[in-house]
């Protein structure tokens, strides 16, 4: 028997909808995306199908929130084409090359020209001003040293961040800031975030690519941006430093969160990757409302090198081989997006579907 390559994972309030309404694109008023670089192959081929189509279904406004490749994944849901938009994402961020050994500036510059590609000419303005998708874009500003750009300063507050990260989390707003950049008057009222100090900034043509670039701008390897048109001044840098995977919790939003994800589990900020206590089984979230989809674990292991598309791969593997690579799991991963229109178009909406028995949003 194949292994299935979708595992679909329902909160108990998100089932019992689902089990009553069918998967109706009107039930989620969230759409989540993390952070996660390449990672994101293996639900390119999903996202044509839930941008492209399912959620084109719907006519209720719908808010997104996402942070470095999760923005940037979102904003295709707001461009015209949604589903060629990010058939121009995912081409782009495949077939970027780079030189032997790249600096920030560089590399900044390769990533500028995928934003371009994938946003055409007139897309800053169709995000911002789109009336149905409200887009949240979240960055990290730089505070005391971590507002520098480069060099020892940014080196001692990285190290200084992981540090505090490692005691407590919250440790991290001595360094960072969040703040987000949202579409329409206000940003949603479900996204209230009240740690980090949080910031909402305005979003529009001016300053829209600059959003994006900066929630994905790794320290030392991007040049992140400073002072952003409609935001305080400053540094900033990548929205997954503070929001890697997201604090399920925060969000209190009436709707069904939906959540492709790279993995059954969530990490919530980038420095507790290294920390293995800090990531969390989704029965251990907030998840009454959540729809979360990801590859299957069994699936990931039978692709190319056993495991999804990640960073690691520009210095593990030479230019073609990574491209390859990453080639064949799009390939593979067009799997998911078959089984959601299986599942969406069956007569059983819970058909495969893990109900978690987490326990309830605060």
């Amino acid at each position: 028997m194949a292994t299935s390559a979708l595992s679909v994972y329902a909160g108990e309030t998100a089932a019992r909808q689902l089990r009553r309404e069918g998967w109706d694109a009107s039930l989620f008023s969230l759409l989540l995306g993390a952070s996660g670089g390449p990672k994101w192959f293996v639900l390119s081929e999903l996202d044509q199908v839930l941008f492209g189509d399912f959620l084109q279904r719907s006519n209720t406004p719908l808010t997104t929130l996402g942070s470095s490749i999760g923005s940037w994944r979102n904003t295709c849901l707001a461009l015209d084409d949604p589903a060629a938009a990010v058939r121009r994402l995912q081409q782009g961020y495949l077939y970027q090359q780079f030189s032997s050994r790249p600096d920030a500036a560089e590399v900044s510059a390769v990533s500028g020209g995928i934003l371009r590609a994938t946003l055409g000419e007139q897309g800053a303005a169709r995000v911002a001003t789109h009336p149905r998708i409200h887009s949240h874009i979240v960055t990290a500003r730089g505070r005391g040293p971590a507002a520098a750009g480069r060099g020892p300063l940014l080196a001692s507050a990285m190290a200084a961040a992981a540090l505090g990260n490692s005691v407590h989390r919250q440790a991290l707003r001595l360094g960072f800031q969040r703040v987000v950049f949202h579409s329409g008057a206000q940003a949603a009222p479900g996204l209230e975030l009240a740690d980090f100090h949080t910031h909402y900034a305005p979003l529009g043509p001016d300053n829209l690519a600059a959003a994006l670039h900066a929630s994905g701008a790794i320290p030392f390897v991007l040049t992140g941006e400073r002072d952003i048109p409609g935001a305080p001044p400053g540094q900033y840098w990548d929205g997954g430093i503070i929001d890697y995977h997201f604090d399920l919790a925060q969000y209190r939003g009436e709707g069904l969160l939906l959540y492709p994800h790279f993995r059954p589990d969530i990490t919530p900020g980038w420095f507790d990757k290294f920390l293995p206590w800090r990531t969390r089984p989704l029965q251990r979230q907030a998840v009454e409302r959540l729809v979360l989809l990801c590859p299957n674990p069994a699936w990931v292991a039978q692709l190319p090198l056993g495991k999804i598309p990640d960073r690691s791969d520009f210095q593990r593997l030479a230019p073609d081989a990574r491209v390859r690579y990453w080639e064949a799991c799009v390939a593979r991963s067009r799997a998911l997006a078959e089984e959601f229109a299986e599942l969406v178009s069956g007569s059983d909406p819970l058909a495969g579907v893990t109900v978690l028995k987490g326990r309830a949003a605060a």
